[in-house]
């Protein structure tokens, strides 16, 4: 179990960092507020009460609930699973990340009902939805998990003494 804590100690500290980017963020702009960074980002502050991409954002409220449920589904899962890999490097760095991210988006559901967003990429008339440092985390723990489907457990497994 000891070995696991390196694992949830990197969940906590980009659940902390998350959280502390959107303290930051709150505190610097308005509901709404767009700050141009470069030609291509922008600052904004909005909140978004669906999923990725905005997903059910619309609805009436009872989305907020359902996310909570998988939020925490998910997370037990994730504990569940670092504790059992917690040598295979790629898996648990992948899902440190993840966990890191949903209990990050997790604390924004509890405390103000909706996820904070705030970074803002846009080309031309084109642009990504705003996301935040805990969807970060979860996309860069998802590409992990498909490296580590790729390599296999080479990769993932402790190192060994050579003599």
């Amino acid at each position: 179990m000891l070995e696991a804590g390196r694992w949830f100690a990197l969940a906590a500290a980009v659940a902390a960092a998350d959280q502390w980017t959107k303290h930051l963020v709150q505190q610097a702009l308005a509901y709404g507020e767009s700050v141009r960074v470069t030609s291509f980002f922008d600052l904004v502050l909005v909140f978004n009460p669906g999923a990725a991409f905005s997903l059910l954002s619309s609805a009436s409220g009872w989305q907020r609930d359902l996310f909570i449920v998988i939020a925490l589904a998910a997370s037990a899962f994730m504990t569940f699973l670092i504790i059992r890999h917690r040598r295979r490097l790629v898996f648990a760095t992948a899902l440190a990340l993840i966990l890191g991210g949903a209990i990050g988006n997790l604390i924004d559901r509890f405390l103000i009902h909706a996820v904070v967003d705030f970074l803002h990429f846009h080309i031309r008339e084109y642009s990504w939805p705003a996301f935040n440092l805990a969807d970060s985390a979860i996309t860069c723990g998802a590409g992990l998990l498909i490296l580590d489907s790729f390599l296999g457990r080479r990769m993932n497994a402790p190192a060994q003494n050579v003599r």
